[in-house]
């Protein structure tokens, strides 16, 4: 299976349920990150999205005060990729660097 094919709902269910707070919500894997301060948010903002263009997969990023919500999907794929689980993974361990 390539990174960019779209998961069986098993896979999906699997990954979920090791990893907290994230939902399948819209076709895309979708958390929001809370933080005390809107720079903060800003600063993860920027890092998520640095580390997305490395990987040539950008994900939906939504930036309020004191949260970021982060949809991971692969349009082409019509859902959920490897390349997803593997970014929201990315994408929890930045902000358990902050």
């Amino acid at each position: 299976m390539g990174k960019r094919e779209q998961l069986d709902a098993d896979r999906i269910k699997a990954f979920l349920g090791t990893h907290p707070g994230w939902e399948l919500a819209d076709g895309g894997l979708t958390k929001t990150f809370t933080f005390s301060a809107y720079p903060a948010c800003i600063g993860f903002a920027v890092e998520v999205a640095f580390a997305a263009e490395k990987k040539d997969h950008h994900p939906d990023l939504g930036v309020f005060f004191g949260r970021v919500s982060v949809r991971w999907s692969t349009h082409d794929a019509g859902g959920v990729t490897l390349l997803d689980t593997e970014m929201a993974e990315a994408t929890d361990g930045l902000f358990n660097r902050s």
